[in-house]
């Protein structure tokens, strides 16, 4: 079972007069994980694809949707997958690859067969994101002690944060896409604080490994006209090349950041003084 959503890409200067159900209707991704269903959001922010899968009693298979007009999902398109649940696997083409909790896959231009199975009773969550590719780059798995993993923030700022990069240029070819994980410490609750935007590259942000009970405000907008929108666990927000990217949480969490646009220089950004935000 698919299930399908269009999302257009909006001016700056029309957010501003968004309520907070526009905002919410507009940017904010939730249900990507339904029993036995694929769900994907096709976005206009650099056609980037975010999607949920969760086969619970039978294999899914990964079609393209109607907005592709292709013969199969990849035929134009590279794929990133990071499992955010049990150990699950996925076979592309004939060859299987094991995914554990927070391992990637990345799948290259032309892959004809993506299939998405359950391994054992754990309940495997197939987080991807997908954009447009022009070469056929090798498929990939990448755990996390292949990852580049860097740390960053402080203690008294409520910030420290270890980040996976997984599906970036420093450990693998891709076209376009970059995905990676970033784990908040326990008493962290910040993330991407001092903020900042990137106008070469929209963004994707996947919140999970949150408790039962707690939220995220995950922060949009220009640097001098931001917005909040809050979430919960296993929930996913649109960033445009415009706007900051930034959350604090009531406890800590985890979060996948994917990338799509013409950069793929993951330092090349545009920071914001802390105490300049509006």
């Amino acid at each position: 079972m698919e299930k399908s959503e269009f999302r257009y890409a909006h001016h700056p200067e029309d957010v501003k007069k968004y309520t907070t159900e526009d905002l919410r209707r507009e940017f904010l991704i939730n249900d990507l994980f339904n029993e036995d269903q694929v769900k994907l959001v096709y976005s206009m922010y650099d056609r980037l694809i975010v999607g949920g899968i969760m086969p619970a009693t039978k294999a899914l298979k990964l079609e393209p949707t109607d907005d592709l007009k292709a013969p199969y999902f990849l035929d134009r398109r590279e794929l990133g997958i990071i499992n955010v649940g049990g150990s699950g696997k996925v076979t592309v083409d004939g060859e299987v690859y094991g995914l554990d909790n927070k391992e990637a896959l990345y799948i290259g231009k032309g892959a004809k067969e993506v299939v998405f199975e359950k391994l054992d009773d754990a309940q495997p969550y197939f987080y991807i994101n997908s954009a447009p590719a022009h070469h056929p780059y090798p498929n990939k798995k990448i755990t996390k002690n292949e990852a580049e993993i860097v740390e960053l923030g402080e203690e008294r700022y409520a910030n420290k944060r270890t980040i996976n990069k997984l599906i970036v240029n420093s450990v693998l070819e891709t076209c376009q896409l970059q995905m990676g994980m970033t784990e908040l410490h326990p008493g962290s609750v910040w993330n991407t604080m001092p903020a900042h935007t990137h106008a070469r590259r929209m963004e994707a942000y996947f919140y999970f490994d949150l408790e039962e009970g707690q939220t995220v405000s995950h922060f949009m907008g220009q640097p001098h006209e931001t917005r909040h929108i809050f979430m919960t666990n296993r929930q996913a927000v649109l960033s445009p090349e415009w706007s900051i990217h930034s959350g604090v949480g009531t406890s800590n969490y985890t979060f996948i950041w994917g990338m799509a646009g013409e950069n793929m220089d993951y330092g090349d950004m545009d920071g914001i003084k802390t105490n300049e935000l509006k």
